[in-house]
């Protein structure tokens, strides 16, 4: 079964593959709730955004300090105008140059053809751990 809302999300996913951030800032929804579920102060990735300019923001401190071997969004499930992927990324924290390795959980709110509200849980302590110096 084809789902809309799947395939939009998995092509977000394509264009941060391919480093087309852009193309996921223009398709948020101005004032989208973006979080990373954690404390800003145990990694600068984490916490509520709000708004475009804000998850552009967010993308570039994801460049400034992680580098992925992997990013594997695996299982994508719809319900409504909700999408759930589960999927595992590996990496390195730049400033430390510790590993990272952990399962994670995006849940998208899509709305109008564009992503109204995002949370992404995924093991917060690995990152807390990996950017202490």
């Amino acid at each position: 079964m084809n789902n809309p809302n799947i395939a939009f999300v998995k092509s977000l996913y394509q264009a941060f593959q391919q480093d087309r951030i852009q193309t996921i800032v223009d398709a948020v929804a101005p004032n989208v709730d973006w979080q990373t579920v954690g404390r800003t102060k145990d990694y600068p990735a984490f916490g509520p955004r709000k708004g475009r300019a804000a998850v552009e923001e967010f993308f570039g401190i994801i460049a400034d300090n992680e580098t992925f071997s992997e990013f594997a969004p695996r299982e994508f499930f719809c319900d409504s105008d909700r999408v759930f992927v589960f999927g595992r990324y590996a990496g390195t924290i730049r400033r430390t140059g510790r590993r990272f390795e952990t399962e994670w959980v995006h849940v998208f709110t899509i709305r109008d053809g564009q992503v109204t509200r995002f949370r992404e849980h995924t093991d917060t302590a690995q990152f807390a751990e990996g950017y202490r110096a």
